[in-house]
């Protein structure tokens, strides 16, 4: 039988009425295993609950408790996951973590495609490390949504760029889900002279045919770092080819908007900054279903704090000597939200550095994806004012580490300045701008 110890218990939760703590360990409820945190959240929606524990101090508690359907217990565990993380069964011809250089941390060489991650964080999974039993778990709760990386829907194709040779059969499980109603989000990772061209248009009107069931779309390009040696022959997009790819869908938003009422399929921002062209209108976006895929997030962060500073009065006397870095994508829609920013606070001094990329090589050009080294680096021998202002997204996640394993207060150290990391949205930008 499966342990879960406890990490921490929430204060004020349940877990803490019954006087759970860390390094408690729960070993059954209702009776039953927990087999993962599936198991868990399904376990404890029940509003009648018998927990059986394991004290630090080995005594076995048996605990009753009535709550409300909704309520949580409470509890932290210390293997979030309540079981081994799937490990990736690919070998994609783009896979990010194949250019990654070596000497890093081991969980940066990590390959997951855990279907359960798909849920408890928005990972996006291939269907390929999936069992009959997974999809009859997922249809059986109705787990929603789920978020698949298609990439293409010719199954020769897909078994080619996965390096798998189940990766064509694996897109019957899509059938299956959309037979049982289960929403799904959809995405491709393009591939230049591999599942572009007509192999994308086709795609797209195969998947638009998921819909209403298949939310949404998302088409990114292929991120290539220098660390390409051995890996299969892959070409950066052109200007020319990002106005292909946007032509291309431009055209499936309007046939899927006409029946659907719903653009269904999306282009990230990096292709409307490659091909010069300007951010579509909020509208276009459906409610951003795939922001977390670089899709409408510098329209979404342009009209926020568009919106955050009509509400603001400004202070013609407020000074402010401050720099942004960012990675190169984003540097001009700051360079604009700062010139803003300048208009109400006419003597702050504001500064958008854009990082270049050493440590993975210059075309990868996001935030995220920047190192404290390469900021340590090119911010050295700058004036950079009273404080550095750096995107959260720069960070692991809820912690002050970059990918390199440098920390803010190593940044702070070595360039003797405060380092304020900015939560996402307009709003906080522009509370970060005039602090």
């Amino acid at each position: 039988m499966k342990e879960h110890r406890i990490k921490c218990v929430e204060e004020g939760s349940i877990a803490e009425e019954l006087e759970l703590e860390g390094g408690d360990t729960i070993l059954s409820i209702n009776g039953k295993e927990v087999k993962d945190v599936f198991e868990y959240r399904l376990l404890i929606q029940e509003e009648e609950l018998t927990l059986l524990v394991r004290k630090v101090n080995g005594e076995e508690w048996e605990l009753d408790i009535e709550k409300d359907e909704e309520e949580e217990l409470g509890i932290e565990f210390e293997n979030p996951m309540m079981d081994d993380y799937r490990s990736c069964s690919n070998n994609c011809i783009f896979c990010f973590i194949d250019q990654m250089p070596p000497g890093m941390r081991d969980t940066l060489y990590f390959k997951d495609d855990d279907s359960r991650l798909s849920f408890l964080q928005g990972n996006y999974v291939t269907l390929t490390n999936m069992k009959d039993e997974d999809i009859e778990r997922i249809i059986t709760y109705h787990m929603a949504p789920i978020n698949i990386s298609v990439h293409t829907t010719n199954p020769e194709l897909r078994k080619m760029m996965l390096h798998n040779r189940f990766a064509g059969e694996a897109l019957k499980k899509i059938d299956r889900l959309f037979d049982a109603g289960i929403p799904m989000n959809g995405q491709i990772v393009l591939c230049k002279g591999v599942n572009d061209g007509e192999e994308l248009s086709k795609t797209i009107r195969d998947l638009a045919a998921y819909l209403p069931h298949m939310n949404s779309l998302s088409v990114v390009p292929v991120g290539l770092t220098k660390y390409r040696e051995g890996l299969t022959p892959l070409e950066p997009f052109t200007k020319e080819d990002a106005l292909e790819v946007l032509g291309r869908i431009h055209e499936a938003q309007d046939l899927c908007f006409e029946k659907w009422e719903n653009h269904f399929v999306h282009a990230s921002d990096e292709w409307y900054i490659l091909a010069e062209r300007d951010i579509p209108e909020a509208d276009n976006y459906d409610g951003y279903p795939q922001l977390e895929n670089g899709v409408g997030m510098m329209r979404l962060l342009t009209d926020e704090f568009v919106e955050a500073m009509e509400e603001e009065k400004g202070d013609p006397g407020l000074y402010v000597k401050k720099t942004l870095c960012c990675g190169k994508l984003i540097a001009p829609t700051l360079t604009t939200l700062a010139a803003l920013f300048q208009q109400k606070f006419p003597k702050a001094d504001l500064s958008v550095l854009p990082i270049r990329n050493d440590f993975f090589g210059e075309r990868i050009t996001v935030s995220g994806l920047i190192t404290g080294r390469d900021l340590i680096a090119q911010c050295r021998e700058r004036d950079l004012g009273t404080e550095l202002l750096i995107t959260s997204n720069m960070l692991r996640f809820q912690e002050d580490v970059f990918l390199d394993d440098i920390r803010v207060s190593d940044v702070e150290k070595e360039l003797r300045v405060r380092v304020n990391v900015v939560g996402p949205g307009g709003e906080a930008l522009l509370n970060a701008l005039k602090e």
